[in-house]
Order: structure tokens, then sequence, then C-alpha cells
């Protein structure tokens, strides 16, 4: 039978302290040993009885208290000991966990592992049915935030961190003025874009590219409330700005059939963006969608494709006819073996050959343009201005002009039933204008 016994190891003859040693034993081989953090002076150390020693000048309460500690370690240790399943495998290293464990309950409690705001925004990203091109947004916005962190901790509380319950309508009019004026921050702070870093240095931000940012961070929240991750939503006291649009221009069906017909033989490679950028007006996506076409995408003559935009929520299936002119650009490239539909280059660049092919083209006509910075009007060349959106607004701009029907050229262009986009649309064409007028004669 098992039993346990308490005693003191002493080295030196005077030393005034000493720690309460206890030895288990069971039978002749088994052995465990228990040093604990009980002291005693040896002098009053009765072997023996093992506790203190009765003819000793001691305070009475701290010598029960302290012979009543001996007794509950012997007691611990036994139970522990009788618990134990493979007793030949035992050690008094165990021994040693198992007491601390039973004297020290709170150091071995798991804590609940308390989900960050950032990591909760990475569920948002993987519980929701989000396109790529949505997902990339989404990621700008949130490292827009982890450098706010770390401005704020810089600027205001170096304990400052973002979270569900500190964001309040306050951090969130903060949030907005850091965005604004973030590309002030580079060289002040290097060190945050050290360790949330972009593609490009920032950029001065015009008011709707803030507004796209906080109108993600709301969805973000909408999100979190719904599923119980918080009840706190700053956005029901804080309002986003409506996003401000200039009146949209296009290039005319003249215009388009001009840069298709330019002499670019001395420039093979702008002749082939050339071809995409008219394939494109003629077909009306957007750029995302135009680079991930490929020969699959073309169905007994037409263009087939989800448009990248209605992947996150009801995808749907854009088909438009191809007419000559687009036959005869993908008849051009029919021997092209890449795994796109064209030769194409890094967006970027093929913007910068669309103004080069302008230019090329001779278009050099004026054009009003809203300024993202000033929300000003300003007049620009359009071969400034010109982009690969461009072509979109081509499409759309010319259908529309002929149709004069929203649902009609939505079903084309891939715009949802009832966009508003097609109200700016609307007052575009000095020649719808002077119609109307002529109603009147």
């Amino acid at each position: 039978m098992a039993s346990v016994t308490a005693f003191i190891r002493v080295s030196k003859k005077k030393i005034d302290k000493a720690n309460i040693r206890f030895r288990l034993r069971d039978g002749r081989n088994a052995q465990f040993f228990h040093a604990s953090e009980l002291e005693i002076n040896p002098a009053y150390w009765d072997s023996t009885r093992q506790e203190i020693k009765a003819k000793v000048l001691f305070n009475a309460e701290k010598r029960a208290r302290f012979n009543r500690a001996v007794s509950e370690r012997k007691a611990i240790i036994l139970d522990i000991y009788n618990a134990v399943t493979d007793k030949e495998q035992f050690t008094s290293e165990q021994l040693e966990v198992e007491i601390d464990k039973r004297l020290h309950p709170e150091k071995y409690i798991v804590k609940e592992h308390r989900q960050t705001f950032f990591e909760a925004y990475d569920e948002f990203i993987e519980k929701r049915k989000l396109s790529d091109w949505r997902i990339r947004a989404i990621w700008v916005v949130i490292r827009a935030l982890r450098r706010y962190e770390l401005y704020a901790r810089r600027t205001v509380n170096s304990a400052f961190t973002l979270d569900f319950e500190t964001i309040t309508p306050l951090v969130l009019r903060d949030i907005e003025e850091f965005l604004r004026n973030e590309y002030t921050f580079y060289e002040q702070y290097p060190e945050i874009y050290e360790a949330v870093p972009e593609s490009r240095t920032p950029q001065p931000r015009g008011q709707n590219t803030i507004n796209g940012i906080l109108t993600k961070l709301r969805t973000f929240f909408i999100w979190a409330n719904d599923v119980g991750k918080t009840r706190n939503n700053p956005f029901r006291n804080y309002s986003v700005e409506e996003c401000v649009y200039g009146t949209p221009y296009y290039i005319s069906i003249d215009e388009r059939n001009k840069i298709y017909h330019t002499n670019l033989n001395r420039h093979p490679r702008l002749a082939e963006q050339r071809d995409i950028f008219v394939f494109q007006c003629l077909i009306g996506c957007r750029v995302g969608d135009l680079y991930k076409l490929t020969r699959d995408n073309i169905i007994d003559g037409a263009v087939e494709y989800i448009p990248r935009k209605t992947k996150d929520g009801h995808p749907v299936t854009v088909r438009v006819p191809l007419n000559t002119i687009a036959r005869e650009i993908l008849d051009r490239y029919g021997g092209y073996t890449g795994p796109s539909l064209f030769p194409l280059i890094a967006e970027q660049q093929y913007n910068k050959a669309i103004k080069r092919i302008f230019l090329a083209a001779g278009l050099r006509r004026k054009v009003t343009v809203l300024n993202p910075l000033t929300r000003e009007a300003e007049q620009r060349p359009i071969w400034e201005v010109a982009s690969s959106h461009l072509a979109r607004r081509a499409f759309v701009g010319n259908l529309y002009k002929q149709v004069k029907d929203p649902n009609l050229v939505g079903a084309l262009s891939g715009h949802k039933e009832g966009s508003r986009a097609f109200a700016r649309y609307r007052a575009i064409d000095e020649e719808m204008k002077n119609e109307l007028v002529k109603l009147l004669e």
C-alpha cells in the first residue's frame, strides 16, 4: 500500500530554512519524490512526527496552518498516485506536474481564443462566395485598415487596436481622414509601409475611392452583425457619401471606325492592342472579363461570359452576337495559341497603348470630365483620359443612343436591371436632345 512521508534535507549544519520534501513509496521498488515550496527552520522540525516540534516556541496559529499544509500535501500526493492507471510508467516529474495542477489550476485553463478583427475579416472572405476581383478589392481595404491601425498607434495611442467594439463613428471619421491624407504619410512613417506594403506608393484618393473603401467596410460590419460576431455597427450613425460621377463621355461609331482603320503597320504591337480595344468596343465587357475570355467563350457566332461582378450574387450569362468587324478581328487572330483570346499585355500597359492609339488616330477633341480629387468639372483631350473602360462606354452609349432601352442594352452589357448607370447616359447625346426639341415644332 502506498504511503507518503515528509522530511527535510540539510547539507549544512547552520541553516535557518529548509524545504519540506515528500517521498511516496509503494512496495520496495516504487519510489517518487516531491520538493515542495513549504519552508521550515530545521531546528523546529520533528522528523518522527513530521511536523513542527511541540515544545518549540511558535505562534500557535502558524504552527497549525503549517502542519495542516504538510498533511494536505501528503493527501494530494496519495490522491494523484491512486488515480494513476499505469503506475509502472509514472515518474517523479509527472508527479510534480500533477501537484502543480492541483495547486495552481488557473495556469492550466485552456483559454478560448478570441477572434481578432482581422481574423474575422479572413473568415468573411472565406465564407462568402466572392469573385477573385472582389477578394482583391477587399484586401486593398484590409491593408489600408492595417496601416491605419499602425498610424493610430504612432500618433494617438500606442495600445490602439482595431476591433469590432473600438470602431465607433469617431474612429470611422478618423479612418476617412487617414484614407484622404495617407499619401502624405509615406515618407513620414516609412516603417508603416514596410510592415504593410502596397505594389505602389500611396497616391491621393478621390472621394469616390474613399466611399468605396468605407462601403466595403460597412458590408463587413453588416455580415458580422448577421452572424453574431458583434452587436456594434458604427455605420448606423455614420453616413457614407454617395459617389459623384460626371456625365459619361464615349467615342462615336465613326471615331471607333477611324481608330480601326488607322494605319499602324509600323507598330505591329500597337496594332494588336488597337484590334483588342475595338473588339472590346463591340462586345462591351469590362477589361477584367476581356482578359478572361478564351476561344471557349465563342459560341455559335456570339461571345458568352459571366461578368465577374455578378459572380458574387446571382450569376448572369451575357451573350453578345459578333458583328462583321468583331468576326473579322477574331479571324485575324485565329492562329493565336496563347491562353487568352488575344495577345494581351498588362492592363496598365494596355491603357497606355490606348492613349497612343487615340493620338495616332487623331482623336484630340476635348471632353468634360470630373476631377476625382476636386470633384470639379474640367476639359481634357479625349486621348489623355482614354482607357479600357472607354470601350465599354462606347458600346453602351452607342447602343443606348439607338434603342434608348436600358434593359435591352443591359442584357448585352451585363448591367443589372434598373442600373443607375443608365441615368447618366440619358444626358449625354446632343443629337438626342435636338430630336426631342424638334418634337415641339
